[in-house]
């Protein structure tokens, strides 16, 4: 029997990209997800001849081989991505669309490749990605208040808030489990104003950005802001949106937000200066586990050793640039 795999990042875009491509294509498929930070999803993958697999905004650098494995074994893979992509796949079961431009999400293009169906979930993502500008354009056709555009915003860094953390554990609800909830709803406002689960991110969403928002920066100069968060759950959920949050506060300045890791080192996440949208992949290339896109990248494990040499390269990295 023929077999489906969903696998898509665990944060607002991999979900509300695959909520689109479901809503106009439904699909009993396998899903394989986790959070943010765990991109190498598709070695979890065993798939063979005729088997159909949809991969959503995860970096095709940390996935290739395991697309060339499932290639060869005969399944077809279909890859929306707008992370770093060296060395594509060329191959006749391989469909890319794969755009690292500033402005695009996954869901943008998803969107693009549906035509603008189901357009309000993009809107929703972009906004989660910190893509203020591009989601506030691509919404022009829906012709929304300001009230609204407000509330697909909240909703977009709610679902973005939720992606992070060190293990599940860390997180309100298993992005699968997310999904299927949203999946329920085609249009976002009656998820926002009817399931359980948005009021729950909203709340947790709230307290943990106050707790982040009093911590002072350990590290700044003409570049940018360096903050360290402690080994805590709290820290593990909001790093990313604290990283957003800095970078709308401050569009000129380039900020990184480490936090400390149960067993030792930290997690890093890096916002260039959205005055720039670039660079902050370059600067988490050069150490081991990092990567990302252009505008906002990450550093899965900095050893405590690396932290200086970590500090010198961020700073280094967007010197006069914004």
């Amino acid at each position: 029997m023929l077999a489906d795999f969903d696998v898509f990042n665990g944060d607002a875009d991999g979900i509300c990209a695959l909520h689109q491509l479901r809503l106009a294509e439904p699909r009993q498929a396998q899903l394989v997800t986790g959070v943010k930070r765990d991109i190498a999803l598709l070695k979890r993958v065993t798939a063979g001849r005729g088997d159909r697999v949809t991969a959503l905004d995860i970096s095709l650098n940390k996935n290739r081989d395991a697309v060339l494995r499932l290639l060869d074994a005969g399944a077809s893979v279909a890859y929306f991505d707008h992370h770093q992509a060296d060395d594509i796949p060329v191959h006749a079961n391989f469909f890319a669309h794969i755009d690292t431009g500033a402005e695009w999400c996954t869901s943008l293009l998803v969107n693009r490749q549906l035509g603008g169906r189901h357009l309000i979930w993009a809107v929703v993502a972009a906004f989660g990605d910190n893509l203020a500008e591009a989601a506030r354009a691509a919404a022009a056709p829906l012709d929304l208040p300001p009230a609204a555009l407000q509330e697909l915003q909240e909703l977009g860094e709610c679902l973005n808030y939720n992606g992070y953390g060190e293990a599940v554990e860390d997180l309100y609800f298993d992005p699968a489990e997310l999904y299927r909830t949203l999946h329920a709803h085609v249009d976002p406002f009656s998820f926002i104003r009817e399931d359980r689960a948005y009021p729950i991110l909203k709340n947790g969403y709230t307290g943990d950005m106050a707790q982040a928002q009093a911590v002072a920066p350990m590290h700044e100069s003409a570049t940018g802001s360096i903050y360290l968060l402690p080994d805590a759950a709290w820290s593990r959920r909001v790093s990313g949106v604290f990283g957003n949050a800095l970078a709308t506060g401050a569009p000129r300045r380039a900020h990184a937000v480490l936090t400390q890791k149960t067993a030792g080192g930290y997690l890093v996440s890096v916002r260039a200066p959205l005055a720039l949208k670039a660079g902050a992949d370059v600067l988490c290339s050069q150490f081991e586990s990092g990567g990302g896109r252009k505008s906002a990248a990450g550093i899965n494990h900095l050893p405590e050793a690396d932290m200086e040499r970590f500090i010198a390269a961020f700073d280094r990295a967007f010197a006069g640039k914004a």
